[in-house]
């Protein structure tokens, strides 16, 4: 059933969506001819893709703790899963990995927060484009984090802090330690509270220039919902939809506008 729906919202998304050449905004269309589109092949790309490569040849079988949707009702769920299955379903795809690393490299942001470690493969992207940035990233497995901290040490990313824990309990301790937020990257507990909770949150320590990125907006239907709800949000003034992800911009001296962008 889900999948059906997610068909239905990708038609709905590709009939919405516009080329550079349909936007009037310019902040919206360097954004897109600047970074969504910005064709070259950054040497970070590959040093990412050479992780996921190990990653998704490893036989390794982990005990994986799931306290997102995936769990349902329980406030968790543990399963066995080999870390190829997970580089290959738990993972941003590389176009979007990559479109983060182009965001990062162009807005340059000082202070990131990350919820949903992973592997750390979008870590990575988000490291590599400004390593004079302070990343925090928060991952709920113990297990997957020891993973990524070790990818951490080996690629020499120490920018990078990464805590282990519940979002619930850990998000607003690390979100206290931060002098500001500058961009954040919501990968976690797809699910319509918990979205809304992270997005009201991460406005406590945002500011004019802040950028919230969410993955998996159409996840489910409780994630299209909330991702209708933070477009409508009075601090928001821009939002752009790329289907997988969606982008919110708080700039005061933008026009509200919501754009939907073919990517």
């Amino acid at each position: 059933m889900r999948k059906l729906a997610n068909l239905l919202n990708y038609l709905a998304y590709l009939r919405k969506a516009k080329t550079a050449h349909g936007i009037h905004s310019p902040f919206v269309y360097q954004f897109v001819t600047e970074v969504l589109h910005d064709k070259q092949r950054y040497p970070e790309y590959k040093l990412v893709k050479n992780t996921l490569d190990a990653y998704r040849h490893s036989g390794k079988v982990i005990e994986v703790s799931d306290f997102g949707a995936s769990a349902g009702k329980s406030r968790f769920r543990t399963r066995f899963r080999r870390v190829r299955d997970l580089a290959r379903s738990s993972v941003v795809p590389s176009n979007i990995g990559e479109l983060l690393f182009r965001i990062v490299r162009f807005y340059q942001p000082e202070h990131i927060l990350e919820l949903g470690t992973s592997l750390g493969i979008s870590t990575m992207y988000l490291s590599l484009a400004r390593p004079e940035a302070k990343i925090s990233t928060i991952e709920g497995c113990a297990v997957t984090a020891e993973i990524a901290q070790k990818n951490f040490i080996n690629h020499k990313l120490p920018n990078i802090d990464l805590q282990v824990g519940e979002f619930s309990s850990m998000l607003d301790r690390t979100i206290d330690k931060m002098p500001k937020l500058d961009l954040a990257f919501i990968d976690g507990n797809h699910r319509k509270k918990p979205t809304l909770r992270y997005f009201d949150a991460c406005l406590e320590k945002s500011h004019n220039d802040t950028i919230l990125i969410f993955d998996d907006i159409y996840w489910s239907e409780g994630m299209a919902q909330a991702w209708k709800q933070i477009q409508a949000h009075p601090e928001v003034t821009v939002s752009i939809d790329l289907f997988r992800i969606g982008i919110v911009f708080l700039r005061k001296e933008l026009s509200k506008q919501d754009f939907v962008l073919r990517y």
